[in-house]
């Protein structure tokens, strides 16, 4: 057993979930004690585990790192400013500074109001929306977090984020008085939408603008004028698709502009740093609510947003990572045309998976991760595409991943019954880990 295996085995003994983040544990990707669970270093695509075995990531998780890992311009720059004092008595002025840069960015807002995650950021534009309306109910579509407000769903039934999150949520410790309070609807049903709007008295329509697929333009605009009409605070969750499509929120291609929106993950390019804009008429009504924090003051979160945006904005990161997104899409199906596989991709460019149309895809994709592992390669069945995924290492990629897909087409056409996992199969929900 890896050092890192050894360390995960003490770890879901004594915290809680046995880390941090559901999609890092092992389980989710690689379980029986092989997956490195931890790493020692990591530089640009590749990271090093607890044994100092050398890994080349394409799987990125969660996209928080477009311009790579420690980027030496972000992290110089973090580095020199933080020696100079982090958090004081006084306020740090590069917050007023991203203010300015985001609001530039995005010339329909006209105020900002920053945390460090994206959680933070999308129960902070709830409690927003219903300060600015007076009212309780929220209409929601897609992943928005773990809060309270959002898990509350799953109390007219635990499997009602199934499609918007993962199954398996149980609303343990949600209060049971929030039932009824968030309806969840599916992107593009705009149907089912205004049928809550006609319903409810709705603080807030809350949705990401693309993530299994790019932005429906048509849908975006209907989702507008039903906020507009019925004075709904139209919310874009963009703490996933912010800055990959575009210097900004992916909303800004459509043209469809919402009333507050949230930013988070690439925004620090792996530091912590998260930001809700809106509309000032909006933003003003929520000064009486109490939203505060001790760090969300410090200062290394704004010093590395504001690189962040200035190394985006030179090496035109968007366009790259659009760019190599299509290009790996391109050679998965030659891959799954030269095996005659069926297989579907989903995605917006830069985020983009793959899943076999197979009873055994989740068997498939254990399986992916367990062989790339042995060659260097931390893989799965989903990429989030950074400036350092260009054309050479996706080919590299996909050489190491053909006779992969080469077995898989055997196992799905001949061997049907042979066992091929070195250990379990991945989990698709949520599990609880934690020994009694």
């Amino acid at each position: 057993m890896s050092k890192g295996s050894k360390l995960y085995t003490k770890a879901k003994k004594i915290i809680l979930g046995g880390n941090m983040l559901l999609s890092k544990r092992p389980e989710m990707t690689l379980p029986g004690g092989k997956w490195p669970t931890y790493y020692s270093k990591a530089k640009n695509l590749f990271g090093w585990d607890l044994n100092n075995k050398k890994y080349l990531d394409m799987m990125m998780f969660v996209g928080q790192n477009i311009l790579g890992y420690a980027n030496s311009k972000i992290d110089n720059f973090v580095a020199s400013s933080a020696k100079k004092g982090n958090m004081t008595s006084l306020n740090c002025s590069e917050e007023v500074l991203l203010a300015e840069k985001l609001l530039k960015l995005h010339p329909w807002s006209g105020m900002a109001k920053f945390a460090r995650s994206g959680g933070e950021a999308n129960a902070m534009s709830i409690r927003i929306a219903r300060a600015a309306t007076g009212r309780d109910h929220v209409a929601i579509c897609g992943y928005h977090g773990w809060h309270d407000w959002y898990l509350s769903v799953n109390l007219k039934g635990k499997e009602k984020l199934k499609n918007h999150l993962l199954p398996g949520l149980t609303p343990d410790g949600v209060p049971s008085r929030l039932k009824g309070t968030a309806h969840p609807f599916e992107y593009g049903d705009i149907k089912k939408l205004n049928k809550i709007a006609n319903k409810y008295k709705l603080a807030a329509i809350k949705m990401e603008v693309g993530r299994g697929s790019l932005p429906n333009k048509r849908f975006l605009k209907k989702v507008r004028d039903l906020a507009t009409r019925k004075k709904i605070v139209l919310i874009f969750d963009e703490c996933t698709s912010g800055f990959r499509r575009n210097l900004g929120g992916m909303h800004m291609t459509q043209k469809i502009y919402p009333d507050l929106c949230m930013f988070g993950k690439a925004l620090g390019n792996g530091y912590a740093i998260s930001a809700v804009i809106g509309r000032k008429n909006i933003m003003k009504k929520a000064n009486g609510s109490f939203i505060s924090s001790t760090f969300w003051t410090e200062r290394v979160g704004y010093l590395a947003a504001l690189k962040t945006l200035e190394t985006m904005n030179k090496e035109k990161s968007w366009k790259k990572i659009v760019q190599y997104g299509n290009y790996l899409n391109s050679e998965w199906k030659k891959l799954a045309f030269k095996y005659k596989l069926k297989m579907d991709i989903s995605g917006i460019e830069s985020i983009t998976s793959f899943n076999f149309e197979s009873k055994n895809n989740l068997k498939y994709k254990t399986f992916i991760s367990q062989e790339m592992l042995k060659k260097g390669v931390l893989a799965s069945n989903t990429v989030f595409l950074t400036v350092f995924h260009n054309k050479k290492v996706i080919d590299e990629y996909i050489k190491k991943l053909d006779p992969i897909f080469s077995k898989i087409k055997k196992f799905e056409t001949v061997n049907k019954n042979y066992k091929f996992l070195d250990g379990p199969v991945c989990h698709t929900s949520f599990k609880r880990l934690n020994d009694d």
